[in-house]
């Protein structure tokens, strides 16, 4: 983070009236409507858009019809990034410096390490609710279930809201023995799934549509935030959508990822001389290494195919319900007056709780379709109710092409996700750039587009951290050549892993067991596989991006994680003293 964008702690108010700019009022006669969505746990490579040969031809749609972002950073698991996202403050100064789940035992109870999203900041859903709009929240949320955190508090006016990190996609049922028992909120009201309620995606996007329905008559601008499940485990969709993708992945994980990236070149989403990093040997954790597809057996291929199509059915239906939303905005009138965001909250996951020893009884009472010696040969309840499927690193890694490594690592596997934006006589059509952004960058980026006042001095006798993204409005639209001056600096924590950026470099570290704990160097433009390590050449450079993180940890309260931390036996430890939510 550059020094000039250093979180200072404010009081700040803001009168409750749209501050709308002059441009919509007089062309459009109304204020424009915010759509944001959310892919969870989604690879680089996942989408038509960026090299897949997964449909999604209604993502594809905003992809041709407004901005694609390739160079676009996030947190490396869910919660810290939308805590940033939402706040436009770092998750450390936020109440999510780490994510709940893995928090290190130093971490709790300290300013920063809440657990859920803290007081501390002002969301942009109540910045837009208090300037006159409807907000609306459906899907998964992940930044708290107390009264206090959930979005009914924080300036969703409608919501219906999945407190932890994942569920059942069929039924209320928590999708890993860390969780005694999932929580979902109805506005401010602790409630059950209906009994007879269809796949997430399916019911996530008709609440959506049903509470715009409801508040049409009001005539209010609105604000959408729309948090699918798809596509975190356990990969789940209907059956059709899974069967549209027989024998697509029968050549395995190291061909499909070969052949996304031919894609990407050829689409021109990475430079031509992009090369893959074929050996992922930093990590001395078996689970993330990615095994040999030829020493499979013929059932295991069979078995591994079937994963991959299940996950790629999951995310082929949320598109399918993304088309669904599109559609109902235009049929009312309202889709080419509203700015509609699609985004992934990090990189693939190539965890596989299920096969974790401490876990694996649990998946075994649970789910009764989990290994491969539960289905007998026949793979037809993938991904149906009593079913759950991961898929493990080898197609995460495929997932994240070009990219290195996964969620929870500070690489670009871990951090770089698909960032699309969409509005009619803004956002010129069909442009895709590499210029650097931030997940911070979004918040001033909704109010500069909306026309509302960024806070900066009081807001309602509430002491919150100032927001220190940049607006990338002005290059979206296409009068800036970049979101980030020239020598700008962002810095990033999580568990352990750091990053700084500036300009086309990025300076990061992996802690053992991930990764060699020392700084490594690339220049992320031209080498997204992270392949050539330019530290010893420019030591210099890392000697100054090294001292803007350490001035980054202070500005933000970063608690460092100890030595000898690991995330997933720090998992296993926080799930007996109740991982919560």
């Amino acid at each position: 983070m550059n020094k000039t964008h250093k979180p200072l702690l404010l009081t700040i108010y803001i009168a409750a009236s749209i501050f709308t700019s002059p441009s919509f009022a007089e062309e459009n006669g109304k204020p424009p409507n915010v759509v944001i969505l959310i892919a969870d746990d989604m690879g680089y490579g996942d989408i038509g858009a960026f090299g897949s040969e997964i449909k999604t031809p209604n993502i594809d749609r905003l992809a041709r019809e407004g901005i694609s972002l390739t160079n676009f950073h996030v947190g490396a698991t869910c919660s810290p990034t939308r805590t940033m996202l939402i706040s436009g403050v770092d998750n450390h100064r936020a109440g999510l410096g780490n994510m709940h789940e893995i928090m290190a035992d130093n971490q709790f109870d300290q300013p920063g390490y809440e657990g859920h999203l803290n007081n501390s900041v002002v969301s942009i859903a109540t910045i837009l609710r208090d300037s006159g709009y409807n907000t609306y929240m459906a899907g998964k949320w992940h930044l708290g279930g107390t009264p206090e955190s959930i979005p009914a508090a924080r300036g969703f006016r409608r919501s219906f809201a999945l407190a932890e990190s994942g569920a059942d996609n069929w039924i209320e049922s928590p999708y890993a023995p860390m969780y005694e028992r999932v929580h979902y909120f109805e506005d401010h009201e602790l409630v059950s799934l209906p009994e007879e309620k269809p796949f997430s995606s399916d019911f996530w996007t008709q609440k959506i549509i049903d509470y715009i329905e409801t508040d049409r008559d009001e005539d209010k601008p609105f604000l959408v935030w729309l948090g699918y499940q798809a596509v975190h485990y356990p990969h789940q969709a209907p059956k059709e959508f899974i069967d549209k993708y027989d024998g697509v992945y029968d050549d395995g994980w190291t061909a499909l990822r070969r052949q996304r990236l031919e894609r990407q070149i050829m689409q021109g989403i990475v430079p031509a001389s992009t090369v893959l990093d074929e050996e992922l040997n930093k990590t001395t954790v078996e689970d993330w290494k990615v095994p040999d597809w030829d020493a499979l057996s013929d059932e295991e291929k069979r078995f591994n195919a079937r994963r991959m199509q299940t996950y790629a059915g999951m995310l082929d239906n949320m598109d399918h319900n993304i088309g669904k939303l599109l559609t109902y905005l235009e049929k009312i009138g309202e889709l080419d007056n509203t700015l509609v965001i699609f985004m992934a909250d990090n990189g693939a996951d190539p965890n596989l709780l299920s096969m974790n020893p401490a876990y694996r009884p649990w998946y075994e009472k649970n789910y009764p379709y989990t290994y491969l010696e539960d289905y007998n040969g026949d793979y037809s309840k993938m991904g149906q109710k009593g079913s759950y499927a991961d898929y493990g690193p080898g197609w995460a890694n495929a997932a994240n092409s070009p990219h290195s490594y996964f969620k929870t690592f500070s690489t670009e596997g871990g951090l770089r996700v698909p960032f699309i934006a969409r509005f009619p006589g803004k956002i010129p059509a069909n442009r895709r750039s590499d210029v650097f952004a931030f997940v911070k960058d979004v918040y001033p980026t909704v109010l500069e587009m909306v026309g509302v006042e960024k806070p900066s001095s009081l807001y309602n006798g509430r002491e919150i951290y100032l927001p220190s993204g940049t607006s990338a409005w002005g290059f979206l639209t296409g009068k800036k050549e970049t979101v980030h001056a020239p020598g700008s600096t962002i810095g990033y924590e999580l568990a352990g892993s750091s990053a700084v950026f500036r300009d086309n470099y990025k300076l990061s570290k992996n802690p053992p067991p991930k990764g060699t704990g020392e700084w490594e160097l690339y220049d992320i433009t031209k080498d997204p596989g992270e392949v050539n390590n330019l530290a010893d050449e420019n030591p210099e450079l890392v000697k100054e991006l090294i001292e803007a993180y350490a001035q980054y940890e202070k500005d933000n309260g970063v608690i460092p994680v100890p030595e000898g931390y690991d995330p997933l036996k720090q998992l296993i430890k926080n799930s007996k003293r109740g991982g919560g939510h």
